[in-house]
Protein backbone atom coordinates (compact mmCIF):
# COMPACT_ATOMS: atom_id res chain seq x y z
CA UNK A 1 0.00 0.00 0.00
CA UNK A 2 1.60 3.15 -1.10
CA UNK A 3 0.93 6.58 1.06
CA UNK A 4 0.40 10.05 -0.67
CA UNK A 5 -0.13 13.10 0.80
CA UNK A 6 -1.80 16.17 -1.07
CA UNK A 7 -2.46 19.98 -0.64
CA UNK A 8 -5.51 22.33 -1.97
CA UNK A 9 -6.10 25.81 -0.89
CA UNK A 10 -9.83 26.44 0.55
CA UNK A 11 -11.10 29.76 -0.17
CA UNK A 12 -10.65 31.79 3.39
CA UNK A 13 -14.41 32.95 3.37
CA UNK A 14 -15.56 29.06 2.93
CA UNK A 15 -13.84 27.45 5.41
CA UNK A 16 -16.23 27.02 8.06
CA UNK A 17 -18.75 25.59 5.29
CA UNK A 18 -16.53 23.30 3.74
CA UNK A 19 -15.74 21.80 7.32
CA UNK A 20 -19.79 21.56 7.74
CA UNK A 21 -19.67 20.10 4.49
CA UNK A 22 -17.32 16.90 5.60
CA UNK A 23 -19.11 16.64 8.50
CA UNK A 24 -22.25 14.98 6.93
CA UNK A 25 -19.71 13.23 4.03
CA UNK A 26 -22.86 11.68 1.62
CA UNK A 27 -22.85 7.57 2.71
CA UNK A 28 -22.65 6.76 -1.06
CA UNK A 29 -19.60 8.75 -1.13
CA UNK A 30 -17.82 7.11 1.50
CA UNK A 31 -18.87 3.35 0.44
CA UNK A 32 -17.53 5.01 -3.34
CA UNK A 33 -14.23 5.68 -1.66
CA UNK A 34 -13.93 2.21 -0.18
CA UNK A 35 -14.43 0.63 -3.35
CA UNK A 36 -12.36 2.13 -5.53
CA UNK A 37 -9.04 1.99 -3.29
CA UNK A 38 -8.92 4.70 -1.26
CA UNK A 39 -7.91 3.86 2.37
CA UNK A 40 -7.20 5.72 5.50
CA UNK A 41 -8.32 8.73 3.93
CA UNK A 42 -7.68 11.99 6.36
CA UNK A 43 -8.27 15.46 5.44
CA UNK A 44 -6.67 17.98 7.41
CA UNK A 45 -7.36 22.06 7.18
CA UNK A 46 -5.49 25.22 8.76
CA UNK A 47 -7.56 28.61 9.92
CA UNK A 48 -5.84 30.22 6.80
CA UNK A 49 -7.32 27.22 3.91
CA UNK A 50 -4.65 25.06 3.90
CA UNK A 51 -5.81 21.87 3.41
CA UNK A 52 -3.83 18.78 3.80
CA UNK A 53 -5.18 15.33 2.65
CA UNK A 54 -3.50 11.72 3.11
CA UNK A 55 -4.41 8.97 1.71
CA UNK A 56 -3.01 5.48 1.16
CA UNK A 57 -3.95 2.77 -1.98
CA UNK A 58 -1.98 0.74 -4.56
CA UNK A 59 -1.82 3.14 -7.29
CA UNK A 60 -3.23 6.54 -6.55
CA UNK A 61 -4.08 7.32 -10.60
CA UNK A 62 -6.16 4.36 -10.48
CA UNK A 63 -7.99 4.99 -7.67
CA UNK A 64 -8.67 8.32 -8.87
CA UNK A 65 -9.63 7.04 -12.33
CA UNK A 66 -12.22 4.43 -10.48
CA UNK A 67 -13.98 7.81 -8.57
CA UNK A 68 -14.08 9.47 -11.88
CA UNK A 69 -16.56 6.38 -13.36
CA UNK A 70 -18.80 6.92 -10.53
CA UNK A 71 -21.81 9.59 -10.51
CA UNK A 72 -21.80 10.18 -7.06
CA UNK A 73 -18.37 11.82 -7.45
CA UNK A 74 -19.58 13.54 -10.38
CA UNK A 75 -22.03 15.11 -7.87
CA UNK A 76 -19.86 15.45 -5.28
CA UNK A 77 -16.71 17.17 -7.88
CA UNK A 78 -19.52 19.49 -8.79
CA UNK A 79 -20.23 20.97 -5.28
CA UNK A 80 -17.32 21.11 -3.80
CA UNK A 81 -15.19 22.95 -6.82
CA UNK A 82 -16.64 26.56 -5.19
CA UNK A 83 -14.49 26.16 -2.16
CA UNK A 84 -11.10 26.15 -3.61
CA UNK A 85 -8.91 28.48 -5.55
CA UNK A 86 -6.78 27.82 -7.96
CA UNK A 87 -8.04 24.36 -9.73
CA UNK A 88 -7.99 26.33 -13.26
CA UNK A 89 -11.31 24.37 -14.58
CA UNK A 90 -10.57 21.26 -12.92
CA UNK A 91 -12.44 19.58 -10.35
CA UNK A 92 -10.63 19.31 -7.17
CA UNK A 93 -10.02 15.63 -7.11
CA UNK A 94 -7.87 16.48 -10.42
CA UNK A 95 -6.45 19.71 -8.99
CA UNK A 96 -4.76 18.59 -6.00
CA UNK A 97 -0.98 18.87 -5.46
CA UNK A 98 0.88 15.73 -4.33
CA UNK A 99 3.30 16.31 -2.32
CA UNK A 100 7.03 14.14 -2.07
CA UNK A 101 7.41 12.25 0.68
CA UNK A 102 10.69 12.83 2.14
CA UNK A 103 10.53 10.74 5.51
CA UNK A 104 8.67 8.16 7.08
CA UNK A 105 9.04 6.55 10.76
CA UNK A 106 8.08 2.55 10.14
CA UNK A 107 6.70 0.71 13.33
CA UNK A 108 9.47 -1.66 14.42
CA UNK A 109 12.19 -0.34 12.00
Amino acid sequence: MNRYCFCLQVKPGRIAEYTERHRTVWPEMRDALRETGWRNYSLFLREDGLLIGYVEADDLEAAQAAMARTGVNARWQAEMAEFFTGLDGRGPDEGFLVLEEVFHLEEGK
